[in-house]
């Protein structure tokens, strides 16, 4: 029980490694605060949580809303008395040539992967000092390489890893720790409820989801980084050379990303 009467607050936790997070931490012993903007899977989560013997509460919460952050710390704070760690885990996707998506859409995807972990941030920093907790960016490979018809998804992910990078080094002699974790590609529902140019859900994924690293083995690797206060983790092999690669060779890589995503089922390149 490593995290034994810890209280871990999980931005959108109604399903993929948000959920799976939930799980993990809760069967170390944290109390869990989970939140997400659908009320009948925030409600079918805490059910399922619960029967597993985890101490959890849920809030109805858009990611996207600074107020809604702002109430999501208040009543985590006021029903368990701390907040110890903060897993900026909500986010969406978007699949569309930035030449045909809709603005609109670029924006909902900035306000609820970058301004949400901000908000996120901003209200539960004050109780994380006191703790000299953790706060946990869930990022992307596409926060460390950019990759074609996901624009604003890879803008949302390099500006949360700007961020923390700043946040780190201000609050490094104060005892907190922050961990950017990069999972590469997972199998969740992200694809499934990706925008599409005009802000429609793009329904199926294009990718094989069964080949994919699962959400509680990335929730397992987040959990053992906390442990031992790490400052970022890269998963998956595929990821790893990503990263490599866009350091050393970003002008092939690029070829490489390119001719990568346009074999993607019913890619946006023509």
């Amino acid at each position: 029980m490593k995290f034994q009467d810890k209280v871990v607050l999980i931005t959108g936790a109604t399903s993929g490694i948000g959920e799976a997070c939930a799980q993990v931490f809760g069967k170390e012993g944290a109390k869990i605060a989970i939140t997400g903007r659908n009320p009948e899977k925030l409600q079918a989560s805490l059910v399922k949580l619960k029967s597993e013997g985890i101490e959890v509460i849920s809030i109805l919460a858009d990611a996207a809303s600074e107020e809604d952050n702002k109430r999501m710390a208040e009543e985590t704070l006021s029903h368990f008395g701390k907040i110890d760690i903060l897993i900026n885990n909500a986010g969406i996707s978007m699949r569309a040539l930035f030449e045909d998506l809709d603005l609109e859409v670029f924006r909902k995807v900035m306000d609820t992967n970058f301004y949400g972990t901000v908000y996120a941030t901003k209200y539960c920093l004050p109780e994380i000092l006191k703790a000299k907790g953790s706060i946990i960016g869930i990022s992307s490979i596409n926060g460390y390489r950019g990759t074609p018809a996901r624009t604003a998804y890879t803008a949302s992910k390099y500006a949360m890893n700007g961020f923390f990078e700043a946040l780190r080094t201000e609050v490094m002699k104060k005892g907190v720790h922050i961990l950017v974790a990069a999972p590469g590609f997972t199998a969740s529902n992200i694809r499934n409820t990706a925008l599409t140019a005009d802000g429609s859900s793009q329904g199926e994924s294009p990718r094989d989801e069964g080949k994919m690293m699962t959400s509680e083995e990335v929730a397992e690797h987040i959990l053992k980084a906390t442990l031992k206060r790490k400052r970022d983790i890269v998963l998956t092999s595929e990821g790893k050379m990503a990263v490599f690669l866009n350091k050393w060779i970003p002008g092939i890589l690029d070829g490489i990303v390119y001719n990568k995503m346009a074999k993607e089922k019913d890619s946006p390149f023509k």
